[in-house]
């Protein structure tokens, strides 16, 4: 949200009493580009999608186990806006086997959940949507890692969280948007598929 003002002018009443104004953009997502990329944290661990056991988690990953890539090949959707403030909006997708899978964030138990569903991220996202990420720098002077803020919350980015012998991939709550926490920072490596 901004406390900026923006001047507009009515042009027309509608049918019930609307009011329609020139020069007004609402915002909107829409598909720019797609880049072929691998997701490591910040020790050199390949994100991994399980969608058989609903997970994704942080591992390490043989170079016979990285030729195969099931599961570790994102593609990574970025989208144009009506609002680039926020940071360059993504969405994340995943090819397992046969299937198609998206990253996307949903309530579970009153705690923001991160999950993989099957199916194909949309093109065009007419509002908010529980698929999108903003992409930011993860410090002013480091450009080639980065911290994903969730679209719909705040302050809340994608981390990972260790649980046993995984790093499990969560969503967090930072205090401060300039707040370096290493289990935040992810960088994108181009894969060529």
């Amino acid at each position: 949200m901004s406390n900026e003002e923006i001047l507009v002018c009515a042009v027309q009443l509608g049918e019930n009493f609307c009011l329609y104004f020139a020069g007004l953009e609402c915002d909107a997502f829409c598909q720019e580009k797609t880049l072929p990329q691998v997701l490591r944290n910040v020790n050199s661990q390949l994100l991994v999608v399980r969608p058989d056991l609903n997970m994704a988690a942080f591992e390490d990953v043989t170079d016979q186990e990285m030729k195969s890539g099931n599961g570790m090949h994102f593609n990574i959707h970025y989208y144009k806006t009506t609002t680039p403030s926020a940071g360059m909006p993504v969405a994340f997708s995943i090819q397992v086997e046969d299937k198609s899978y998206y990253m996307c964030c949903e309530k579970e138990c009153g705690k923001m959940i991160v999950r993989f569903r099957e199916g194909e991220v949309p093109k065009e996202i007419p509002g908010e949507s529980n698929v999108i990420f903003f992409k930011k720098t993860f410090t002013p002077c480091s450009s080639s890692a980065f911290k994903f803020e969730y679209s719909l919350e705040q302050g809340m980015f994608l981390a990972f969280e260790e649980e046993g012998c995984l790093r499990k991939l969560i969503l967090k709550k930072l205090s401060r948007e300039d707040e370096v926490d290493e289990t935040t920072k992810i960088s994108c490596d181009f894969h060529s598929g």
